[in-house]
């Protein structure tokens, strides 16, 4: 159960309060709080760092791994006032007050920012924009960045477009393109350069219109120097240009973001990942619980070929359909044309988006008719009974029945387990549909095989971590991995 904050929690704080640059409350310099404040006062025009601002984010990177002790630290400090906003309101501590940027934010005065490759170097000044009429844009009111999508110690962050401008900030990191990663790019985005794979940096143009100057295309297993800081992209067996980003800071920290992953046996053979600890991991915990021990994505894909067959001997005209996102699940329907031998239908945005991966195994198998195969690809939020009997029927009685596959980690069942035969479609008339537990992100025993691998000092799960019951549940099973 979440933890409520009353209006005379000590905890809360007034939305006038002035924050750090880390979005922290400034530490109080009031009577009862002398013996944590500086003897020298600070003040505004003085040049030397501010003592008082918070250390509530360097304490959490000190604390452990252990969620909760973020807690118990805050606690422990007189007055309670080392509190972050938008943590708490994306723990479920209290409820967010802030309203959405809107996605025409504007660029402002003073936004320069400079990045410098390890082969290649461009100045991204800033122009300040300007009306119709030439005066100044107005500020617009933004969200706080929280701090764990700022890695400590660099001007970097992950997955943190829907901020604007981040204070401190010359380089963005795109892990992937689905939109609860990539939210807030639009072709407005001016803020600084996004560092990418080579197909994000393609989607980001054709899908977003971003301008092209902004985004910085990284190669997998290549180190780059950015900002004195050794970035390396390596494979995240996700989707399409999904990558983990490995980073080395020039006083010997190494950090690991996963972004969205499935991890497999072959990262644990990656030459980066074993030779350079990682001391904190940035891990997708969306299946992190025991009851997801779901199968292979080989052993799911077996199964939908298999199906497939011998639906097609029983009632020849049955028309195939693969549910799938804009990107992602690629392989389920690649496999269902090489073993039947058909070309693969999807209407005209989603060629596009297929063909700027640059596969041509896949590319050459597209086709632009509806009738010309059996095999269709369609958004996977529309399979269901009554919307796939309407589409069947825009065929022209050309098939008879609709086989369609739901492949997701969230159809997995504990009673089927790996026992993919004992799956039970969902059927109506003509109209079947299979839910299989094709996952693109780790199973409970992937995550457990990859932190025991990896063995860091810190795990901040970045899914799921909304619940104090959540955060201890992980923190226990993390310990539990890292003992033995």
């Amino acid at each position: 159960m979440d933890l409520e904050i009353r209006a005379e929690d000590p905890l809360s704080f007034s939305d006038s309060e002035e924050l750090d640059e880390n979005g922290f409350p400034l530490a109080s310099s009031s009577g009862s709080d002398k013996a944590e404040s500086t003897s020298e006062p600070t003040s505004c025009n003085d040049d030397r760092p501010h003592k008082k601002l918070s250390e509530f984010a360097s304490d959490f990177y000190a604390s452990g791994s252990d969620c909760t002790s973020l807690l118990r630290i805050r606690n422990e400090k007189k007055n309670g006032l080392l509190v972050q906003k938008n943590l708490l309101q994306m723990w479920g501590i209290a409820k967010s007050e802030v309203a959405e940027t809107s996605e025409s934010r504007v660029c402002t005065e003073n936004r320069k920012r400079k990045w410098k490759g390890k082969e290649q170097g461009d100045d991204f000044g800033l122009n300040q924009k300007k009306n119709e009429k030439g005066k100044k844009s107005a500020h617009v009111q933004s969200r706080s960045c929280p701090f764990y999508k700022k890695i400590p110690g660099t001007p970097f962050t992950v997955d943190a477009f829907r901020y604007g401008a981040i204070e401190g900030c010359s380089a963005y990191f795109l892990t992937h393109f689905h939109y609860d990663h990539y939210g807030g790019l639009t072709k407005r985005w001016c803020h600084g350069p996004i560092y990418c794979t080579s197909i994000t940096a393609r989607l980001l143009d054709i899908c977003l219109s971003v301008n092209q100057s902004y985004i910085c295309a990284l190669e997998y297993d290549k180190e780059y120097e950015i900002e004195g800081i050794k970035v390396t992209f390596i494979e995240a067996n996700h989707c399409p240009g999904a990558a983990l980003i490995h980073l080395r800071l020039s006083d010997g920290r190494t950090y690991l973001h996963t972004g969205d992953f499935r991890a497999s046996k072959s990262m644990q053979s990656h030459p980066i990942l074993l030779n350079y600890h990682v001391n904190v991991l940035y891990l997708d915990t969306t299946y992190c619980n025991p009851k997801y021990r779901f199968p292979s994505k080989e052993e799911v894909i077996a199964f939908v070929v298999r199906t497939t067959q011998k639906y097609l001997q029983k009632q020849p005209k049955t028309l195939v359909v693969v549910g799938a996102y804009s990107i992602g699940k690629e392989r389920v329907y690649l496999e269902i044309s090489r073993s039947l031998q058909v070309p693969i239908y999807t209407n005209a945005s989603r060629r596009r988006i297929l063909e700027s991966f640059g596969w041509s195994d896949l590319s050459s198998r597209l086709s632009n008719s509806s009738h010309s195969t059996r095999l269709h690809v369609l958004p996977l939020s529309f399979l269901r009974l009554e919307n796939l009997n309407k589409y069947l029927a825009t065929l022209n009685q050309r098939f008879n029945a609709v086989l369609a596959f739901r492949p997701t980690g969230w159809t997995f069942s504990e009673a089927t387990g790996s026992k993919l035969d004992l799956i039970k479609p969902t059927s109506k008339g003509n109209i079947t549909i299979y839910g299989v537990p094709y996952s693109e992100h780790s199973s409970f025993n992937e995550l457990r095989d990859f932190v025991k691998f990896l063995r860091p000092d810190k795990i901040i799960p970045t899914v799921n971590a909304s619940s104090i019951a959540s955060r201890d549940n992980m923190q226990a099973l993390f310990n539990n991995w890292l003992k033995s």
